[in-house]
């Protein structure tokens, strides 16, 4: 059977698009090109995500280019794509699938083409076609940036990623240089001795919302939360290390000292918040290394983990162990004040537990 251009391409190739955006612009592009007077386009998915209820996805026929928006969990329903198609031209709406979570494939036609703001009714059978074809990719679409979502949200963007390239043998794993952020609630034991569980659980997301909110804001990952524990890294980029090693180091050192300045003040301001209710604060340490680790899958042959090892974990997780002692909250390794041109109070040289040879430490200058 002879099928137009869009549909055949929706049979044969549309369900290994490498993502939603190219979907949309490829299936508008084709779409164009067999004659319908398109202006724009939107795709929307419904995410399993923490924070992101839907990804739209934005296509405008007159330039090919395809933008993004959001709305998230905790917002009003919003409609982002249809408000943007309204600008355009008459829409046309389908939901491909049967219940409120199933995508959305919308289409804005050219003013007035109708002459009543709406698709001809030709140009409208023609969309309701295009959108039986679809139901089958974007279906296989959705799932896969659902599984993406998920993985993401409980593992990382890096070790989602591995997993969803199918590296899932015990034992295989990739060194790589990074700064290493570790940090950890003082005190945490005795404070969920004497809070209700559901505080402590809300306490701790304060925390981890500081921490991680920060880590991220400045290209960092959070590879592992270990009860009231954070273990970040800021990897050097391969394009940094291609141009310039000490540079991309540098970037990297940099980038975790942005960050943990960012998570003492973000805590700063939660104590605040907590006096104000007559909460106690809370006291943190966070310290910083850098050099390589061994980042890779760990576990029993039925329980898998990705997990960073190697003396660099050690080391920055025993120097974190010491912000208590020194009564600092931030400790700073000699190899990332080696790495930055920002002002550090050096502290000495100190012996860390299991480490062979004492480590130089420094603090930020205000703590």
């Amino acid at each position: 059977m002879d099928l137009p251009s869009p549909l055949a391409w929706l049979v044969d190739e549309a369900g290994a698009s490498p993502g939603p955006e190219w979907f949309l612009a490829e299936l508008g592009r084709r779409l164009l090109a067999d004659g319908l007077p398109l202006s724009g386009g939107t795709l929307t998915l419904s995410v399993p995500h923490p924070i992101i209820a839907r990804r739209t996805w934005l296509w405008r026929a007159e330039t090919g280019a395809v933008i993004e928006a959001l709305a998230f969990a905790a917002a009003p329903q919003s409609e982002a794509g249809r408000d943007w198609l309204t600008g355009l031209g008459p829409v046309w709406e389908e939901r491909i699938g049967p219940s409120q979570d199933s995508p959305m494939l919308d289409w804005a036609g050219i003013d007035n083409r109708a002459g009543s703001g709406a698709f001809a009714p030709a140009d409208a059978d023609r969309l309701r076609e295009v959108a039986r074809f679809a139901a089958a990719p974007l279906a296989a679409l959705a799932a896969r940036e659902a599984r993406a979502a998920l993985l993401e949200a409980y593992l990382g963007r890096r070790s989602a990623a591995r997993v969803q390239a199918g590296e899932l043998a015990r034992g295989t794993g990739e060194t790589i240089r990074a700064a290493l952020l570790c940090a950890d609630l003082r005190d945490f034991t005795a404070l969920s001795e004497v809070t209700e569980p559901h505080a402590m659980i809300a306490t701790l997301d304060a925390w981890f919302d500081r921490v991680a909110g920060a880590v991220h804001a400045f290209g960092g990952e959070v590879l592992k939360f270990m009860g009231d524990g954070v273990l970040a890294i800021f990897p050097v980029t391969a394009g940094s290390v291609e141009a310039d090693a000490g540079r991309g180091d540098r970037e990297a050192c940099e980038a975790a000292l942005r960050a943990v300045a960012a998570s003492r003040a973000g805590m700063a301001h939660l104590d605040q918040i907590r006096l104000a209710q007559g909460l106690a604060p809370l006291p943190f340490g966070a310290a910083l290394h850098f050099g390589e680790i061994l980042w890779g899958n760990i576990g029993a042959a039925d329980r898998l983990d990705f997990t960073a090892i190697g003396p660099a974990v050690n080391l920055v997780s025993r120097l974190e162990g010491l912000c208590k002692p020194l009564g600092r909250s931030v400790l700073i390794s000699g190899a990332v004040a080696a790495n930055t041109a920002t002002a550090l109070t050096p502290l000495g040289e100190h012996t860390l537990r299991g480490i062979a040879d004492p480590c130089a430490v420094f603090t930020l200058p205000a703590d």
